[in-house]
Parts: C-alpha cells; sequence; structure tokens
C-alpha cells in the first residue's frame, strides 16, 4: 500500500525571469505572492537569461520543480526577447508575462512600436541622476552613526533611535533608491540622563525622524551581535526604547515603529509621513 503523501509541507516555487539584472521582476513578483500570506511559495530569481543555452537550462530546472513538488510552478518574466518568451511558455508551469501584459497597451496608445532592449530600465541613462545617486550613497555612509554631524546641515533626513533600530539600512536605502542625503545618530545610553533631545542634535529638529522598535525584538537582534551582554539584555532594551520614545514624543519627533516593516517600507512610509520627495527617479 502507498503511503499517504504529505500535501502540507510541499512547496511551489515562482521563478523571476529576466534579461536583464532580474530587479525589477522581482519587485513585481514579491508584491503579487505577498498577496497570498497562506500559501508556501518558494522564490527564485534567475537574471540575464539571454541565450538558448540558459533557457534550456532554466526550462529543466522548472520542470525538475514541479516534479519534486507535484505542484504547478510559476514564472513570472520580463525578458524582452520574443524568441526566449515562447520557449517560456512551452513548459508546464503557469506564465506570467509583464511585457506581454503591459506593452502592447502601450504600444497602442503612443502609436510606436517598443525598443525591446534589454536593461534599459537599469543602464546608466543619466550621467547626472547616477551621479547624485552615488553621492548620496557616499554621504550615508560617511555619516552613519553620527561620525559627521558637521554635515548634518547637507542633509536631506537624519534618523534617530536606539542602536539596532534600522538606522543604517534606511539610510542606504534612502540614498540608493532616492537620491536623499540621509544621515543618522544613535541615541546612547549617555543621551538619556534625560528625555530632552541632545544638544547636538536640537539645530537639525527640524530634519529629524525617529525610528523606534519593539524591545524584544531589538533584545534579539542585539544578541546576535552581542550575546549574553548588559547591551542585549531585557532590562537595557526596554529602558532605551522606552526613554527614546519618550524624547521623540517630547520633542515632537515624528516617528515609525521598525519592528515589522521592511527597509523598503520604512523608507517609503517615513518620506510620506515626512513630506520628502525623491531626488533621483
Amino acid at each position: 500500500m502507498t503511503p499517504d503523501i504529505d500535501t502540507s509541507r510541499r512547496k511551489r516555487t515562482a521563478f523571476f525571469v529576466s534579461d536583464g539584472t532580474g530587479l525589477t521582476v522581482e519587485a513585481i513578483g514579491h508584491s503579487l505572492l505577498a498577496q497570498f500570506r497562506g500559501q508556501s511559495v518558494e522564490q527564485v530569481t534567475l537574471p540575464y537569461i539571454d541565450s538558448d543555452t540558459k533557457v534550456t537550462q532554466v526550462l529543466r530546472r522548472i520542470e525538475a520543480a514541479a516534479e519534486e513538488s507535484g505542484l504547478q510552478p510559476i514564472i513570472i518574466s520580463s525578458i524582452v526577447s520574443d524568441q526566449i518568451r515562447r520557449q517560456l511558455h512551452q513548459c508546464s508551469a503557469l506564465m506570467l508575462d509583464v511585457f506581454e501584459s503591459y506593452l502592447a497597451p502601450l504600444a497602442n496608445l503612443f502609436g510606436t512600436d517598443p525598443a525591446h532592449t534589454v536593461g534599459i530600465s537599469h543602464g546608466i541613462a543619466n550621467g547626472q541622476r547616477y551621479s547624485e545617486r552615488i553621492d548620496a550613497v557616499h554621504f550615508a555612509m560617511d555619516n552613519d552613526d553620527g561620525r559627521r554631524t558637521r554635515e548634518f546641515e547637507r542633509a536631506d533626513v537624519i534618523l534617530v533611535g536606539v542602536s539596532r533600530s534600522g538606522k543604517t539600512p534606511t539610510c542606504l536605502y534612502l540614498a540608493l533608491q532616492f537620491g536623499l542625503r540621509a544621515a543618522n545618530y544613535p541615541i546612547t545610553e549617555e543621551d538619556m540622563d534625560s528625555t530632552a533631545l541632545p544638544k547636538i542634535l536640537r539645530p537639525f529638529q527640524h530634519k529629524l525622524f525617529g525610528l523606534t522598535i519593539d524591545p524584544k525584538r531589538l533584545m534579539s537582534i542585539r544578541q546576535e551581535r552581542r550575546a549574553n551582554s548588559r547591551y542585549a539584555s531585557p532590562e537595557q532594551c526596554e529602558f532605551e526604547v522606552r526613554q527614546v520614545e519618550q524624547m521623540l514624543r517630547r520633542a515632537q519627533i515624528p516617528s515609525l515603529d521598525a519592528t515589522e516593516l521592511s527597509i523598503e517600507e520604512l523608507a517609503t512610509r517615513l518620506m510620506s509621513q515626512a513630506g520628502i520627495e525623491r531626488k533621483i527617479s
């Protein structure tokens, strides 16, 4: 007698296939699949699929995933080449084609054919914008953890919060994606003698934005960095978060709770709440 198969542990695979970096189709795929939280889906990004050999390898991988799981895979594709798209359509996966869905209606609207050129969206089409993005990244790195407070005057935003609350990755994301000069300043125990803003931040109060975090989540993050230390203790995390939240409220600094938010969500919500516009698109 054949044993019953535990279908609850089977995982469907979604392949994000691109002949470029894969960043665009990956973002679209993540957004689509996020709407189906009850589904177990392994997500695989396959960039630079631009030859018959590579397509053949992809098709084998997709069919292997289907055979292993017993579930129909998903392809979300941003392939420019008509030939490669036709090859992908021949496999057993559910095919969601970004270009087929959107290019034809746009071509009808504009009255012209699309360029069918790979890598346009991520190329250096505008040298000035690219330079601004790199300058913003350098600014974020140079002004991480309050290293160069003398440059705060040039900042578009200054993130404040306890250590390990997500300030650095958020600053880098703001710089890379939006060209914003984002600095950050960690509120340390020395700053917590009172709930007033540290003197060094007061001239820039209009640029400040706070990040807070659940103490238990903070403790978990700090344990990975300094296990069993006072820095990572429940009491210390609780104290620091409480003091910083009081400080932000007293100074009327806008803030976000970073506990459940991704870096992408933190950055975009921060910009919306603070009324900051992107500098590059």
